[in-house]
């Protein structure tokens, strides 16, 4: 099992931006993939994006798609998402897990986020306009 803490969280008007992170601790070899999820009150939890462990694989959903970046630095055990142009509808807790590396590795109009069970406590974000 992996151990995951966000950070990074915070209020912003719109048009900022916010840098999340999350550092993760114990078997790192279940953190081969990672995303991160977003829930906000009243709506059920969302895959936002997900990254293969070189970088080089990445999904996004189309709400994000040109605003977020996700990115990680396996030196730091530590997963990024800097977020750009945040919109009041972006605001929500925000989660990272660990990711089903199948669904990352197959042909990109099937690729998508699938949590394998491991999530952070999640990091709050609220945009005012």
């Amino acid at each position: 099992q992996v151990h995951l803490v966000e950070s990074g969280g915070g209020t912003v008007q719109a048009g900022e931006s916010l840098r999340l992170s999350c550092v993760a601790s114990g078997n790192l070899a279940t953190a081969w993939c990672m995303g991160w999820f977003r829930q906000a009150p009243g709506k059920e939890r969302e895959a936002g994006s997900c990254v293969t462990w070189s970088g080089k694989i990445t999904y996004y959903v189309d709400s994000v798609k040109g605003r977020f970046t996700i990115s990680r630095d396996n030196a730091k055990n530590t997963l990024y998402l800097q977020m750009d142009g945040l919109k009041p509808e972006d605001a929500a807790i925000y989660y990272c897990a660990t990711v089903d590396a199948q669904r990352m590795t197959t042909l990109p109009h099937l690729r998508g986020c699938e949590p394998l069970g491991d999530w952070g406590q999640g990091t709050q974000v609220t945009v005012s306009s």
